[in-house]
């Protein structure tokens, strides 16, 4: 891999699809994880010993994150949400985008890297930078790791796969805080 430098650093090679509109319709799957991966929202609890029945008990600051993520269509109304869990140091969610078909007018200006307004990083952007405001208005900790990871979803059957994989985050959390198990492998 070359590396690439910008301002003479370093800068890490990006993980998004080449050539893909990050603003068109599809399904979006992201994971947006606290910074240090710390604690903020709360403990996992497994009622009997049952990793089945696992979930998160939440904190006021993981309230807040869970309101602020379902207001997300009210700013944005193309969005539509789908499964999303709040876990411990991190959260998954699907986004699926369905904008009207009919052409939009064009921008009175175009940048090189084409504008940067209704697609994903504008919304994670918006929300990980309310969230924080809102914490901080609440005197509430939380301080979100710079990026996310995303993926595009490119099938019906990928879309169940990741909808399993989230709804049963919970029930995976001791396992993942040993060795990595992630949702391809």
């Amino acid at each position: 891999m070359a590396t690439e430098l910008y301002h003479d650093k370093y800068r890490v090679a990006s993980t998004r699809l080449r050539g893909y509109d990050y603003g068109q319709n599809g399904a979006y799957f992201v994971t947006i994880c606290t910074q240090h991966r710390t604690r903020y929202f709360g403990d996992i609890l497994v009622p009997d010993h049952d990793w089945d029945r696992a979930a998160l008990h939440p904190t006021p600051v993981a309230t807040l994150v869970t309101a602020a993520w379902q207001h997300i269509p009210t700013r944005f109304p193309f969005v539509l949400l789908d499964a999303f869990i709040l876990m411990p140091d991190h959260l998954h969610g699907l986004l699926l985008f369905d904008k009207p078909t009919e052409p939009t007018p064009p921008l009175h200006y175009e940048n090189r890297f084409t504008p940067q307004r209704d697609n994903l990083a504008a919304i994670l952007r918006g929300f990980k930078a309310g969230t924080t405001a809102q914490a901080r208005r609440a005197n509430l900790p939380l301080t979100w790791q710079p990026r996310y990871h995303d993926r595009v979803v490119r099938s019906p059957e990928e879309l169940d796969k990741i909808r399993h994989y989230i709804l049963t985050n919970p029930t995976r959390w001791q396992h993942e805080q040993t060795a990595e198990e992630g949702l391809f492998r």
